[in-house]
């Protein structure tokens, strides 16, 4: 009798000993909402696309996800916290090519490292830029568009939502393959445009498309190799004989280190988000291209990432803009 109450005794504290041993039975995640860091203002395209699809990760998740829209200077603010957040799951981030790739050729000393301090989760978007002009401007494809530039560049401008913007982004590559230059005027967006104070602009399709319909502005090409189905008569770069892929990526990441067990789990969650038909729909209204649930992968943020590193830095570097 005394022998079996030793035992149990032994038992009961070997269990007790498992349970109090950090990690030794891992709790289901996510147990909590997950917080996700948007770097950017509320109500902008790129907030959009983030509440959209993390609104059907939560699902598959069995938690919410929580917006915390943290903007200011190109999303540095936002993602520098997201960096030093704990490697847990429960905080992740919002972020894309202006993050994770112009930030690199606009600022001297970054807060945060792009490739050093995250791990790719999975792509949630892409939208091909535009290239757009006010609506009297006497050029209709990116040819006749090149060759007015060519005539009016010591006076031809281009709005921009600012330095570092994927507006600014686009141009600036667009530009370098025109071999022109114009005066970029941040900050003078497709209102801007529409009243002529501005000569032309890059833009997504998503607050663009629009004012495209109401004569307001015109499409002159599509920055990418495919046409855009909401303006089948917009030629492609390609078609106006430049080799141009600029399209505005969008991704989810979390603080390097986290487990992969984890990471798993939220690409899974977003695999399904993205697989979802009405969410299709309503993005593609939108101009924006959700991944194929197999092509949302932390591999595939990686490559745009090292794609963006190799090809558009330098020609971001090579006009000089420096924001610190």
């Amino acid at each position: 009798m005394i022998r079996s109450l030793r035992l149990a005794g032994s038992l009961a504290a070997f269990c007790a000993s498992l349970l109090a041993a950090p990690g030794a039975i891992a709790q289901p995640f996510p147990t909590r909402p997950v917080t996700l860091i948007v770097p950017f203002p509320a109500g902008g395209p790129s907030d959009a696309l983030a509440r959209a699809v993390a609104q059907k990760m939560a699902a598959p998740l069995g938690q919410p996800v929580v917006i915390e829209n943290l903007g200011g200077a190109n999303g540095v603010i936002g993602l520098t916290k997201a960096s030093k957040a704990a490697a847990d799951g429960y905080t992740i981030s919002f972020g894309g090519i202006g993050t994770h790739v112009a930030n690199l050729a606009l600022y001297k000393k970054l807060a945060y490292d792009p490739v050093a301090d995250f791990a790719p989760i999975g792509p949630a978007g892409a939208a091909p830029m535009l290239l757009l002009a006010r609506a009297d401007l006497p050029a209709n494809d990116l040819r006749e568009f090149g060759a007015w530039l060519a005539k009016h560049k010591d006076k031809a401008s281009y709005g921009s939502a600012g330095v570092g913007s994927i507006s600014h982004y686009g141009c600036v590559l667009l530009l370098s393959s025109l071999g022109q230059n114009a005066t970029h005027v941040p900050y003078k967006g497709v209102a801007h445009l529409m009243g002529g104070q501005t000569d032309f602009m890059c833009d997504q399709p998503t607050t663009a498309l629009p004012q495209i319909a109401g004569g307001r502005i015109k499409a002159i090409a599509v920055l990418s190799g495919t046409r855009l189905a909401q303006l089948p008569r917009a030629a492609t770069a390609a078609e106006g004989g430049h080799a141009l892929d600029v399209r505005s990526w969008n991704a989810f990441f979390a603080p390097r280190g986290t487990p992969q067990p984890v990471l798993a789990k939220l690409t899974g969650a977003l695999q399904q988000a993205v697989a979802d038909p009405a969410l299709r729909k309503q993005m593609e209204g939108l101009g924006v291209d959700l991944p194929a649930p197999a092509d949302a992968t932390p591999a595939a943020v990686a490559a745009l990432i090292a794609r963006g590193i190799r090809d558009d830095v330098p020609a971001l570097k090579a006009k000089g803009h420096y924001l610190d």
